[in-house]
């Protein structure tokens, strides 16, 4: 068999980082984690072929030869997903479609020759038999969750892993929690499900091998839900082997706001490497957190719970969201307040949407308030469902967030804010590498940043400031203010839309 295996193309989103991957001379931001997996079920003697199409360009002759298409995406790839598929079935390959985007909405794709829905390890290898034996069903699906110990190490070999800026490991899959907007547990269920340490370690070794010496980023969508294990045996492992390979990579994940309940947890991660972890905040609102059970957010202070995290030696990225039902007139400057008082610089601020399958959208729909589907893209200012708020005012003030806290004056201050208070815990590192490439990337943040763009003025206060004060921190401010540039870029972007 030749198999190519195909991640369709993100459109330019906050998540994307497009412009800020350009300052470095990198093509995307991780690795199609999934695909990458699935190559490493498939049979040994067949021929593979990945094509990311965010790194790289999928031509009409790419497809000559081959037996099938393997595709996985989320549901913000929708559009380069259905225009794969179309390409695929005018050029006679048959296609093999799974992942999140697949599992909730495969009745949208009648081109799709089958599905290998849920997850990989329990269903691809019945259609791995079914089609050695001549008779391969449509679809393939399964109640069952899969154990993640036994889950084949991804084939990174695939992969042009210098068009990367980061590199993926995943560790555990599910969510303890049940929040009604999110679609984690549907798709990975309530039960945390942990690999063997052996296997991370065996991962990050894999990693090493292969030359990456960056970051990597530990893709589980709630890193602590299983922390009994992660304190005792995973973490420790961790912390070991990058001090015995002389701390090669830096480290960033997920994690619900209950990790600032655990001094110890912390301490672990940082001395593990994490420097960075994005947290579900969402709203500042407790009848918001009570209407979504948000559980884990309700009746604690936030601030002081971000706060304590950086103290700690990790920069909190986080989630925020609009469109409540019980959200007051008073939210989005509520949101701003929050947002510059946390000093939680990447905020990330999204319209409420309604993804299919989850308790929220099936709330919508008794309710007959369900618009359409979702885009998968919560900060383009669209929204699939009727909300309690007036569409306009709704629309209105989220513009407003977005485009107050990325314009330089509030965006810097943030930066200023967070660094003032970050306080590195762990063991002296060298995570920033002087390369060649990072010549050019100070010539484009200088010119870009410095000299044309409309930061300027507060891009070269904090760049003395850190050099004068923080001159440890001085990469770091550079990266923030590159991530700023992309994210005021964007929200322009969709506000002119």
């Amino acid at each position: 068999m030749k198999i190519l295996l195909i991640y369709p193309e993100f459109p330019e989103t906050f998540w994307s980082f497009t412009r800020a991957l350009k300052f470095i001379s990198k093509k995307s931001a991780i690795p199609p984690l999934g695909l990458l997996t699935v190559a490493s079920m498939l049979p040994n003697d067949w021929e593979l072929t990945l094509i990311d199409m965010n790194v790289n360009q999928l031509k009409k002759t790419s497809l000559e030869g081959v037996d099938y298409v393997f595709i996985s995406a989320m549901s913000v790839q929708r559009q380069s997903a259905l225009d794969v598929i179309e390409i695929c079935i005018r050029e006679g390959v048959k296609v093999v479609a799974g992942g999140p985007l697949f599992t909730t909405s495969y009745t949208e794709f009648p081109g799709v020759d089958h599905f290998v829905l849920n997850e990989a390890e329990v269903t691809l290898p019945e259609f791995l038999f079914d089609l050695a034996n001549g008779n391969p069903r449509q679809i393939y699906t399964t109640d069952s969750w899969a154990d993640v110990a036994e889950t084949p190490m991804p084939d990174l070999k695939l992969l042009k892993i210098k068009k990367y800026a980061s590199m993926s490991l995943q560790y555990s899959r599910g969510c303890p929690f049940n929040c009604d907007f999110c679609d984690i547990t549907l798709l990975y269920g309530r039960k945390v499900r942990i690999k063997k340490t052996e296997q991370v370690i065996a991962e990050l070794e894999n990693l090493y091998h292969l030359g990456w010496r960056e970051n990597v980023f530990f893709v589980d969508d709630n890193f602590i839900g299983n922390r009994q294990i992660l304190k005792n045996e995973a973490l420790p492992a961790v912390a070991d082997w990058m001090k015995k390979r002389k701390y090669p990579f830096s480290f960033n994940t997920q994690a619900s706001i209950n990790i600032a309940d655990d001094d110890e947890l912390m301490r672990l991660m940082v001395d593990a490497g994490f420097e960075k972890v994005f947290i579900g905040i969402e709203t500042p609102n407790e009848e918001s957190l009570a209407e979504c059970s948000k559980i884990q957010n309700k009746g604690r202070d936030m601030v002081s719970c971000i706060k304590k995290i950086q103290h700690s030696g990790m920069e909190v990225q986080g989630g925020f969201i609009v469109g409540f039902d019980s959200d007051p007139e008073t939210i989005f400057d509520d949101q701003i307040r929050f947002i510059q008082k946390s000093g939680i610089v990447t905020a990330m601020v999204g319209l409420l949407e309604a993804l299919k399958g989850t308790d929220l959208y099936w709330r919508l729909d008794r309710e007959n308030r369900l618009l359409g589907e979702e885009t998968g893209d919560n900060t383009d200012c669209s929204i699939n469902f009727i909300p309690k708020m007036d569409l306009k005012e709704l629309v209105e003030g989220y513009k407003r967030i977005v485009s107050t806290i990325y314009s330089p004056k509030y965006y810097y201050f943030r930066i200023r804010d967070f660094l003032k208070e970050y306080k590195p815990q762990g063991p002296d590192r060298k995570f920033f590498r002087f390369k060649p490439v990072h010549f050019l990337t100070i010539i484009k943040t200088t010119l870009f940043l410095g000299l044309i763009g409309k930061e300027r003025l507060y891009y070269w206060k904090l760049m003395l400031w850190t050099l004068f004060r923080h001159p440890g921190y001085f990469p770091l401010a550079t990266t923030l203010a590159i991530y700023g540039f992309h994210h005021r870029k964007i929200s322009e972007q969709y506000i002119a839309g």
